[in-house]
C-alpha cells in the first residue's frame, strides 16, 4: 500500500520527482490513443486547420441557410484579446467557420448561397510580435476553408452597403459571444447586469451589432439564435468525435487525480495536475473553471477557490473537464481523501451510483430529460435522501458545459446530455456527485465518460496506484 505521508525532501527535489513520475507514468501516449482520439486543431506541424474541416463548417453554413431560406446572414468573430491571454474564437462563428483568428466577419446570402469571408489586412509587424494570423493576403485561406471569396476588412463598409440596398434583411446570432470556458447561462445574465449598471450601462455586442445594422444600413435584424441552437441540438459525426476526444482527456486528468490525493495536499495541486494532463492529452484548455472541493468545500455546487489543503477522513469532490476541438466534457468524480470510504461516505455514494445507473438506464429515444430525472429521484427518496438533493441531473453539453436548449423535448440520437445526481449533506460535510457524459443512440445511450471508474471497489483499487505527485 502505498504511503500517504508527506515527504521531507526539498522543493526542488519534489519538483523533479513530479516532472520525472509524469513522464514516466503519463496516462497515455499517441501511439496508444485510437485515431478519434487525435486532436484535429493540433496538426504537430503547427499549421493553419480549418475547425473540424472545411466540409463539417461548410455543411454547417448550408443548414443554416436551407432553415432561413432569405436574406443575408452576418456573423463576428471576435475581436483580437484585450488582456495578454491566447486568442480563443467565438462559439458560433467557430462552428459556422472554422476560422481561429480575430476580427473576421462571415456574410452569406441565404438564397444564392454566396459567402464572404472578410479578414484583416496583412500586418508583417503584428505577425513579427504575435505569428501567424489569418488575413485576407494569406492565399491558402480560400482553399483550407473552402470559401472562396475572400476580403479585408477595408471592403467591409463598401460591400455591406452594395448588398444590403438589393435585400434588407439580415440575421445575427443574439447568442452571447463566448469563447474558452464560457457558457450562455453564464454569460447572458452577466451583459444583462452590465446593460443595467448606472455606472456602465453598455450593451452586448450583439445588441450593438443589431442596432448599428438597423442604423447605418436599414436593415430589418432578424434573430437566427433559435435556429442555430436548434442545429446545435443533434450532433454530427464529426461533433461526436470532438466530444469523445475531450471526454477521453477529462477521463484521464481524473484517473491521474485519484492515483495522486493524499491527505495534506492542496486542492490547487489536484487542479493543476488535472489541468496538465488534459493540455497533454489534446485540451486547448478548461471547459469551465475546476470544482476540487474537500471536506465541507464538497457541499458548494460551483465552489472554484482552490485554496484548502485535504484532510484526512474527508471526501474530495472533483468536477474539472476540457475543451478539446471546440467541444467539451463535464465529468465528476468523488473519492475519499485517504483511500478509504467511511460507513457514511459509502452510504451517501451507494445512494447517488445507484440513482446515476437509474437514470442511465431511462435514456431511450422518445423518453425525456424528466424521465431520467424521475428514475434518479425515486431511488434517492427511497433510501430517504431527497432532502439531500440541491441541483437537477441533467444538461446538454456540446460547445458549451451547459449547452443551449429546452430541456422539455424528446431525446433523439445525437443529442449529448449529462447525468449528475448528487447528495449533500451539511451535518457530515460530505458531498457526493457523480457525473458522467451520455450520447443518445438508436437503442438507448452510450456512456462516453467510463474511462474513469465509478464503482467504490474500483476507486479505492485505483487510489492505491502511484501517482504523479508522489
Amino acid at each position: 500500500m502505498r504511503t500517504v505521508s508527506i515527504s521531507s525532501r526539498s522543493a526542488a527535489a519534489r519538483a523533479g520527482a513530479v516532472v520525472l513520475a509524469c513522464m514516466l507514468a503519463a496516462p497515455a501516449s499517441p501511439q496508444d490513443a485510437p485515431a478519434w482520439a487525435n486532436p484535429v486543431e493540433r496538426p504537430g506541424s503547427g499549421a493553419p486547420v480549418c475547425g473540424l474541416g472545411s466540409s463539417f463548417h461548410a455543411g454547417r453554413r448550408a443548414a443554416l441557410r436551407a432553415k432561413l431560406k432569405e436574406g443575408f446572414v452576418l456573423v463576428r468573430g471576435l475581436p483580437e484579446t484585450r488582456d495578454y491571454v491566447r486568442f480563443h474564437q467565438d462559439k458560433v462563428f467557430w462552428w459556422l467557420t472554422g476560422v481561429v483568428s480575430p476580427d473576421a466577419v462571415l456574410v452569406m446570402d441565404c438564397a444564392s448561397g454566396s459567402e464572404i469571408l472578410f479578414l484583416p489586412q496583412p500586418s508583417k509587424l503584428g505577425e513579427i510580435w504575435e505569428g501567424e494570423k489569418w488575413d485576407s493576403g494569406d492565399a491558402w485561406v480560400a482553399s483550407t476553408t473552402g470559401i472562396a471569396d475572400v476580403r479585408s476588412t477595408r471592403k467591409l463598409d463598401e460591400t455591406l452597403k452594395e448588398l444590403f440596398a438589393k435585400e434588407s434583411k439580415v440575421w445575427i446570432s443574439r447568442h452571447p459571444n463566448l469563447a474558452l470556458s464560457g457558457g450562455y447561462d453564464r454569460a447572458r445574465p452577466f451583459d444583462g447586469r452590465q446593460a443595467k449598471d448606472p455606472l456602465d450601462g453598455r450593451k452586448s455586442r450583439e445588441e450593438a451589432l443589431a442596432e448599428a445594422l438597423e442604423s447605418k444600413y436599414g436593415c430589418k435584424v432578424a434573430d437566427a439564435t433559435s435556429v442555430i441552437e436548434e442545429l446545435r441540438m443533434i450532433k454530427t459525426p464529426e461533433e461526436i468525435l470532438a466530444i469523445r476526444r475531450a471526454c477521453r482527456a477529462g477521463s484521464l486528468a481524473m484517473v491521474e487525480a485519484i492515483r495522486s490525493t493524499r491527505p495534506g495536499l492542496g486542492e490547487w495541486e489536484i487542479e493543476a495536475l488535472m489541468s496538465y494532463v488534459q493540455i497533454r492529452e489534446g485540451a486547448t484548455g478548461p471547459a469551465y473553471h475546476g470544482i476540487i472541493g474537500a471536506g465541507p468545500n464538497s457541499l458548494v455546487l460551483h465552489y472554484s477557490a482552490s485554496s484548502r489543503a485535504m484532510q484526512d477522513g474527508e471526501v474530495l469532490l472533483a468536477d474539472y473537464a476540457p475543451e478539446v476541438d471546440h467541444f467539451v466534457s463535464d465529468i465528476t468524480r468523488t473519492w475519499p481523501v485517504n483511500g478509504r470510504f467511511s460507513a457514511r461516505q459509502a452510504e451517501l455514494y451507494d445512494a447517488v451510483l445507484a440513482a446515476q445507473k437509474a437514470g442511465i438506464a431511462a435514456v431511450q429515444p422518445g423518453k425525456r430529460v424528466a424521465d431520467v430525472q424521475k428514475a434518479c429521484d425515486e431511488v434517492l427518496m427511497a433510501r430517504g435522501f431527497g432532502d439531500l438533493r440541491r441541483h437537477g441531473v441533467s444538461h446538454w453539453v456540446g460547445m458549451e458545459v451547459h449547452d443551449p436548449g429546452g430541456l422539455d423535448r424528446d431525446l433523439q440520437p445525437g443529442m449529448v446530455f449529462t447525468i449528475e445526481p448528487g447528495l449533500y449533506d451539511p451535518e457530515t460535510n460530505i458531498g457526493i456527485r457523480i457525473e458522467d457524459v451520455i450520447l443518445v443512440t438508436d437503442k438507448g445511450c452510450e456512456v462516453l465518460t467510463t474511462l474513469v471508474p465509478s464503482e467504490r471497489d474500483q476507486i479505492e483499487k485505483l487510489w492505491l496506484e502511484q501517482g504523479c505527485l508522489e
